[in-house]
């Protein structure tokens, strides 16, 4: 990691995608916004990096319980190679494996319904995935 930047995670779902932020000092990942998958959320992210003047971004890498590639990993690949390209910052890949059910679990023991949190799920995995890529940061 380079300096005291902002880092953004990016959990990359089908249909929506969390994101959150670390604070400057890079210590805590809070939930941020979900952007719809649909329509340009590349120049949604860009906006954020600029606005949040961000300076790397961890997508959330879904692979098996095995460790194997599914198409999902193949379209987070992908997407982080277009967040390179449209953001021009360092992108790194991490492993995500159970952040959603994860973060479904946090929310169900909060006490939100499986229907109340659907959008704050991919928020809530995109802060676990943040805080995993700094605590394996330091």
């Amino acid at each position: 990691m380079t300096g005291k930047t902002v880092v953004l995670a990016v959990d990359p779902g089908e249909t929506r995608i969390g994101l959150a932020l670390s604070d400057p000092e890079r210590r805590f990942a809070l939930p941020l916004a979900v952007v719809e998958r649909r329509g340009d959320y590349l120049a949604e992210i860009a906006k954020v990096v600029v606005e949040r003047q961000v300076g790397e971004i961890v997508v959330g890498l879904p692979r098996s319980l095995k460790m194997k590639e599914t198409a999902s990993t193949k379209r987070a690949r992908e997407m982080a190679r277009q967040i390179h390209q449209a953001c021009g910052v360092e992108v790194h890949l991490l492993d995500e494996r159970l952040s959603s059910v994860q973060a479904q679990r946090s929310l169900a023991d909060a006490g939100h319904s499986r229907r109340s949190s659907k959008g704050k799920t991919d928020q809530v995995a995109a802060t676990i995935i943040l805080q995993n890529f700094l605590d394996g940061a330091r």
